[in-house]
C-alpha cells in the first residue's frame, strides 16, 4: 500500500487520533492486512506511538499484522455444524486450498479460520465466504463453491 493513498485515508478522517480504529479498520479493508510501514505512517501523522497502534492492531481480532488471502474462509465448528459434517467440509477445504485454519495460501486467494458459531444453524455444516454464508456443505459441493471465487 502506497504512502499516498494511506494518507488519503487518514485525511479522511481529518487527521483524527480518536478515528484511529477506524483508519485502521479502512487501509485493512483495501489491503486485507496492516503492513508496518502503514502503521508506522499513521502513527507518524495522528501522533500517536507505534506501541499504541500494535497495541490495538493486535487485540482486536479484526485486525491482522500478516498478510490475508483476497477471500476469507470461515469454516463453521458449532455443535450444530460438527454433528452434520463440518469436520469433512474443514478437510476438503484444507486438501483444496492446501492451507490449515489460520494460514492464508502462497498466491494470497485464499485465508482459513474455523469459527465456533456462524448464527445460522439450521443450515449446518456451514462455509462462509467473504461473509457469504453457504449451508448444508457436503464436500463434494465444498470444491465448486471454492471455483467460483478463483
Amino acid at each position: 500500500m502506497e504512502q499516498e493513498r494511506i494518507d488519503q485515508i487518514i485525511d479522511q478522517h481529518e487527521c483524527q487520533a480518536s478515528s484511529l480504529i477506524q483508519i485502521l479498520l479502512d487501509i485493512q479493508s483495501e489491503n486485507n492486512w496492516l503492513p508496518k510501514h502503514a502503521l508506522e505512517r499513521v502513527g507518524e501523522r495522528l501522533q500517536v506511538p507505534l506501541s499504541r497502534i500494535r497495541h490495538i492492531a493486535t487485540f482486536y481480532k479484526a485486525f491482522s499484522l500478516v498478510p490475508k488471502g483476497r477471500h476469507k474462509v470461515h469454516i463453521c465448528m458449532g455443535t450444530a455444524c460438527h454433528v452434520r459434517g463440518a469436520t469433512r467440509v474443514l478437510d476438503t477445504v484444507q486438501d483444496l486450498t492446501g492451507i490449515n485454519p489460520g494460514e492464508t495460501d502462497l498466491d494470497l486467494k485464499f485465508s482459513l479460520e474455523t469459527v465456533n458459531c456462524l448464527g445460522c444453524c439450521a443450515l449446518g455444516p456451514v462455509m462462509e465466504i467473504n461473509g457469504k454464508a453457504h449451508g448444508k456443505m457436503a464436500p463434494a459441493q465444498t470444491a465448486q463453491v471454492l471455483k467460483n471465487y478463483e
